[in-house]
């Protein structure tokens, strides 16, 4: 899907208009119904792993404070090392993350990613803004706005309904479930396409050193970390496959986009996420091989 939509821009099938409009409805729409009638249907038994939210709280935290504490290694420019950092430790969790999930274990996959997917998109946005504020001060962003957008971020409430539905017992009709499976099998292919028509060859031609760096902090140091926390604490079978699915996803997309709004340094923020998001393909298959060698999923 991501090479379709990079070759359907590249023969102008796609544009820019189109990808931005897709974009929205996918993440106004699609995702938030798809996230809702999940939760709302999943077997709430398998949907709190307390041990993979812990191993990925726990990750997060050491892969910022890691890059945060490597940064000037990589940026000769003080305001680029928070697109470096927010490139390193912000995972396309919402599409990349559960379109593995979704392939790899279907909707128990995508049940035992709710949560965590939405506890994170939190952590994300706080430490997205205060790491961009950090080196691009004078941009005027404020962290009130941010946290605001985060209470009403469609994707928070939509799996906040689900899980209330769910706890509450309460039977969705059929058309609903069926106008909501129908939506859930658009959305992933489209975001996808999306994805990749927006990556553009050029992106995937430069790379400089903060671009290599934050791909090896985002597809090989987060998964192998938050996958070691986890086999210590005791997770095995498809949670520790989900949490690595989960770990290893690229970059995320919306990084671009605030870096862009904050004036910051786009084109390497543009960068990161091209190249995390095409490696990823050989990182997440060669480290869910790696997996089922050991016997841990």
């Amino acid at each position: 899907m991501l090479f379709l939509g990079l070759w359907l821009k590249k023969r102008n099938k796609i544009n820019d208009t189109f990808i931005k409009t897709s974009s929205q409805l996918v993440y106004s729409l699609g995702l938030p119904v798809m996230l809702f009638i999940t939760c709302a249907t999943a077997d709430t038994s398998h949907a709190t792993d307390w041990t993979l939210l812990i191993a990925f709280a726990v990750m997060t935290g050491l892969v910022f404070i890691g890059s945060l504490l490597t940064a000037h290694w990589h940026c000769s420019d003080k305001r680029d090392e928070g697109v470096f950092i927010q490139g390193a430790f912000r995972g396309n969790l919402v599409i990349l993350g559960l379109a593995f999930c979704a392939n790899a274990y279907g909707e128990k996959g995508l049940a035992l990613a709710s949560l965590p997917v939405a506890m994170t998109v939190i952590v994300y946005n706080v430490l997205s803004v205060y790491v961009l504020n950090r080196s691009l001060s004078e941009s005027g962003a404020s962290l009130k706005p941010t946290l605001i957008g985060i209470a009403k971020n469609p994707l928070i409430i939509a799996i906040a309904l689900g899980f209330l539905v769910n706890l509450c017992r309460i039977t969705l009709p059929e058309v609903i479930l069926d106008s909501g499976k129908y939506l859930s099998q658009m959305v992933l292919p489209l975001a996808l396409i999306c994805i990749g028509g927006s990556l553009g060859t050029a992106r995937l031609t430069h790379i400089d050193s903060a671009t290599m760096s934050a791909c090896v902090w985002k597809l090989i140091l987060s998964p192998l970390i938050a996958c070691s926390l986890a086999i210590a604490l005791g997770l095995r079978g498809d949670a520790l496959a989900i949490l690595f699915l989960l770990a290893a996803s690229p970059s995320a997309t919306i990084s671009f986009v605030m870096v862009q709004a904050m004036n910051g340094n786009a084109p390497l923020a543009a960068r990161i996420v091209a190249h995390t998001t095409v490696w990823a393909l050989v990182s997440v298959t060669i480290g869910l091989w790696g997996l089922e060698l050991m016997q841990l999923t």
